[in-house]
């Protein structure tokens, strides 16, 4: 099964098979039957990609429901450390993080599901990071939490004193004072 569990409720890693020879390679990055076959069933509307340098860190994002996304996160170049927090009040893993290395190489992805903040750091040259979403980005419901949360203990595989943060998230509050509506 290409699909496996993190612990943490509709958090889920997704492995395609790999299929390669002296050419190069070729695999499905996503199928929707594969996908259906599993019990997870998404219709993504859009398609994100973003081009990074090292130290670029990202996040931690979320939209606000009624434009909540569910995200199928992948890295086509480079590599980065994945980073999300489950914020679904009423979850048993309610301001638990988890972390995963997603790269060209290991072709790993990641479903994020509606109720996690998201968000991620170039730990390679440069990455260029793909993601699915199964809703449409909505401005005025977007939401976050600071990086850097003593909270959270986050280890982003950077040196967050040289970490290059947009000005918009370096003011994202702390996850006990974020405003958010999501329910497990």
């Amino acid at each position: 099964m290409p699909f496996s569990e993190t612990g943490l409720p509709g958090l889920i890693i997704y492995e395609p098979t790999v299929f390669g020879d002296h050419r190069g390679y070729f695999f499905e990055s996503y199928n929707a039957n594969t996908f259906r076959a599993a019990g997870i069933e998404y219709n993504f509307v859009q398609d994100n990609q973003a081009r990074s340098t090292y130290g670029v860190l990202r996040g931690l994002h979320f939209q606000l429901e009624p434009y909540a996304q569910t995200k199928l996160i992948r890295t086509l170049e480079g590599a980065i450390v994945d980073v999300v927090v489950d914020i679904r009040k009423g979850s048993p893993t309610y301001g638990k993080s988890y972390t995963i290395t997603l790269s060209a190489e290991n072709k790993k992805q990641l479903l994020v599901p509606k109720g996690f903040a998201h968000g991620y750091a170039v730990i390679s040259e440069t990455a260029e990071v793909m993601y699915k979403c199964d809703n449409f980005y909505h401005k005025g419901s977007e939401g976050g939490i600071i990086f850097n949360d003593p909270a959270l203990d986050i280890e982003w595989g950077i040196d967050l004193e040289k970490a290059l943060v947009s000005e918009k998230d370096l003011v994202l509050p702390r996850l006990a004072d974020v405003t958010h509506n999501f329910v497990f």
